[in-house]
């Protein structure tokens, strides 16, 4: 078995209760037993969306809630307004093009967050927008957005109000009812830590307003349809799920509902400022502006006089911690270091032990224990 510890922005390391509970027999996706563990798994999902609306499953990867929440929500023809800075605000735009919708891109600096005075102004300016899609958590560059604040200046105005967190629920906080939140989508494989390939996505009245009167072009993402068959008694799920998987889900937020929402997102926050330290320590550089830098991934210069493939091929092969690389025109120039999920000050040790040694071992810095040496003050 491959003994190599994640420190990636997904997917996460899996509690073993998680994996256990993948093991169990597979029952009828259409009978009353799944239609109980289904009916638990969305409570529960709920919780921590903290909204008092359903929550649906969907077996995809959180691209599927991305398409689902826009596709059945702004009609083709209609406008939406498309926050972009990064991969992950690029790729909503994508999928809006994809489905016909009329996209308008406000293009944030890569390493910097979206202020609320910019959504503003742009609604402001353009009162065909239905819709405005942000991510919360932009992992290719390690940036979050201020979605609470956001929140506050969508009340003002009719648009939808569609969030990414993918990479934050559980992780970050998310308050779906309080912060206004018309569509919120998440994934399993991020700070849920559960394996990859399930998506979850919650609507407002006012969102399933809208889905009831769009025609879309989805079959296997129609929210209707979604919706038809998880109001059910039993519950059930339109198309064949993945049984196993949400078993897993079930479990890994039962797990979150131990630990504590809040506490969890604490512990997520301190290995974050705990990183940002380590990373300083070690004479490293931050790619995000540090006042909106990531909860769960810090993005980090790549060092002069050493190359991508020979920095995390190192880390990877001799001490065995992978980190993630630069996306688009930032690869080969920044890493990413991934704090999400079951990540505490032991594997926050063992990474930057493993970063220190390799740039020791390529003669980039002198003192190969600065990381850790501060990753120990951090949670003293």
């Amino acid at each position: 078995m491959d003994d190599i510890l994640l420190m990636l922005p997904g997917p996460t390391t899996v509690h073993p209760r998680v994996l256990n509970a993948m093991s169990k027999a597979v029952v009828n996706h259409r009978s009353a037993k799944f239609g109980e563990i289904l009916t638990e798994t969305t409570q529960l999902m709920s919780e921590v969306f903290q909204t008092p609306n359903k929550s649906y499953l969907i077996t995809g990867s959180g691209t599927a809630a991305m398409e689902a929440g826009i596709a059945n929500t702004v009609a083709p023809g209609e406008k939406i307004l498309n926050v972009v800075g990064g991969k992950f605000g690029e790729r909503f735009m994508k999928i809006a093009n994809a489905n016909g919708i009329e996209t308008k891109e406000l293009a944030i600096e890569w390493g910097t967050a979206v202020s609320p005075k910019q959504i503003e102004e742009a609604l402001n300016a353009d009162e065909d927008i239905k819709a405005v899609s942000v991510i919360h958590n932009e992992t290719s560059t390690g940036v979050t957005a201020p979605i609470e604040e956001i929140g506050k200046i969508m009340k003002n105005y009719d648009a939808l109000y569609i969030v990414d967190t993918v990479s934050s629920l559980g992780g970050d906080k998310v308050d779906v009812e309080k912060f206004g939140v018309d569509v919120c989508l998440t994934g399993s494989q991020k700070c849920i830590a559960a394996p990859p390939g399930m998506a979850a996505i919650t609507l407002s009245d006012d969102a399933w307003k809208a889905v009831d009167k769009v025609e879309n072009n989805t079959y296997y993402l129609d929210m209707k349809a979604i919706r038809k068959s998880g109001d059910k008694i039993p519950p059930e799920t339109p198309y064949t799920p993945s049984v196993s998987l949400v078993y897993a889900m079930n479990e890994a937020l039962k797990i979150i509902k131990e630990e504590g929402l809040n506490e969890r997102i604490a512990r997520h926050h301190k290995a974050a400022k705990a990183s940002v330290s380590a990373v300083k320590a070690l004479g490293l550089e931050l790619f995000a502006d540090e006042a909106v830098s990531s909860a769960t991934v810090t993005a980090v210069k790549m060092p002069e006089g050493i190359s991508d493939s020979e920095f995390r091929g190192t880390v990877r092969g001799k001490y065995g911690v992978e980190l993630a690389g630069g996306q688009d025109h930032l690869k080969g120039n920044i890493f990413r270091i991934g704090h999400m999920g079951n990540i505490s000050y032991k594997e926050l040790l063992q990474t930057f032990g493993a970063i220190g040694m390799t740039l020791k071992g390529f003669g980039i810095i002198d003192d190969a224990g600065a990381g850790v040496a501060s990753i120990t003050e951090s949670y003293l």
